[in-house]
């Protein structure tokens, strides 16, 4: 039976090797992120396209922009940050389960419980209640960039660690959603 004619219910194993149901939240969750990593994914082709533009300018006419230069950074700051949450739901994060591997199904799952809730959904937490004062206050002090010829609106910029860090706590949400669907199942 090949993936394309599982039941979307059928708890298949990720590259984690942990087989979770699929629950109607997690099915949203991962959706709405799958969206938000089209969307990053092409962040990374416009990115190309300015670092091109960039060099081309610069060797081939002489010229240089600062505003080019921080368009690349920015593009590839957000499209890194949206690409947490894509990374978790996709389970291309990096793991260490050497010794996890030889541990029942049952005992991973609590550990995978534990390490939801303590670290990812934690950490997720208070990188968002630290990041909303600074980009507030970046916003009411309408930053810009120290550089001559850069960008304005660096609060824009800043406002995706809320954004990705939220989304990155919707994916550890959805992820524990599964987590505990097969603990109740066992």
């Amino acid at each position: 039976m090949n993936s394309q004619t599982l039941p979307a219910d059928r708890p298949v194993a990720g590259p984690s090797g942990i087989a979770l149901p699929v629950t109607a939240f997690s099915r949203t969750v991962d959706r709405l992120i799958g969206v938000v990593g089209e969307f990053a994914s092409l962040l990374w082709t416009v990115l190309m396209l300015v670092i091109v533009v960039q060099v081309v300018l610069r060797y081939a006419f002489g010229l240089g922009s600062i505003m080019l230069e921080e368009v690349q950074w920015h593009l590839y700051a957000i499209g890194f940050l949206l690409g947490l949450s894509f990374t978790e739901v996709h389970e291309r994060n990096v793991r260490i389960d050497v010794l996890a591997e030889r541990w029942s199904q049952r005992t991973r799952l609590w550990i995978e419980l534990f390490g939801l809730c303590g670290f990812l959904l934690g950490f997720s937490l208070v990188v968002v209640w630290f990041a909303v004062p600074f980009v507030v206050t970046s916003w009411q002090l309408g930053e810009v960039s120290a550089a001559p010829g850069g960008l304005p609106w660096r609060w824009a910029l800043k406002s995706f660690l809320v954004t990705a860090f939220a989304l990155l706590a919707l994916a550890g949400l959805g992820r524990l959603t599964r987590v505990w669907a097969a603990l109740r199942a066992r």
